[in-house]
């Protein structure tokens, strides 16, 4: 349970470095916020192969759904060294989410359809937040169109992140054989 927990505060504590300091200008917050943050978490993971093949989809999905709302021009972010692809900070905090998958938010790998439904109405939100109270996110007018598109892309995103984790960690999955293999080995 402290694990769920120091996962779930870790990974708010990397949002609000990651925004509070994109909204300065500065990409160091979030860079050494997720790398503490991603290390303490695959150091202490029951399955960390599977946190690390998450980290990396998580990190494409990242350059995918941003970078296509950088790109479009409906989503513009603050410490953005190239306009057209999502910033460093915005990179470091899908790689904290991935950690979430196989801990706090697991609830997500029991239900097909709750991961797509929260990557739709919940992630825009957090964008929001990030643009409302940090001024990180800027959304160009009329501001829908970005927040649609970032929810349609999480909603895509999150569905895939969660597969990868409930095959890695459900029945017959990576933490599945090795519970196995050490009892046969016992």
């Amino acid at each position: 349970m402290k694990r769920i927990w120091a996962n779930l505060l870790g990974n708010q504590l990397v949002w609000l470095c990651a925004v509070a300091g994109a909204a300065r200008g500065w990409q160091w917050p979030a860079l050494l916020a997720a790398a503490l943050y991603v290390a303490s978490q695959l150091l202490t993971s029951p399955v960390p192969r599977v946190d690390l093949r998450l980290l990396l989809l998580a990190l494409a999905c990242a350059w995918l759904v941003d970078g296509i709302a950088a790109a479009s021009g409906t989503v513009r972010y603050a410490a953005a060294p190239l306009g057209w692809a999502p910033p460093p900070w915005i990179m470091a905090l899908w790689a904290a989410f991935a950690m979430t998958l196989t801990a706090s938010m697991t609830f997500l790998q029991r239900h097909r359809l709750l991961p797509a439904l929260f990557g739709l109405l919940l992630a825009p939100l957090a964008y929001l937040s990030a643009a409302r109270g940090f001024d990180a996110v800027q959304f160009t007018a009329p501001a829908w169109r970005g927040v649609v598109l970032l929810g349609v892309g999480w909603s895509i995103a999150l569905p895939l992140l969660c597969a990868l984790a409930r095959r890695g960690t459900g029945p017959g999955g990576a933490a599945a054989r090795r519970a196995a293999h050490k009892g046969a080995s016992a």
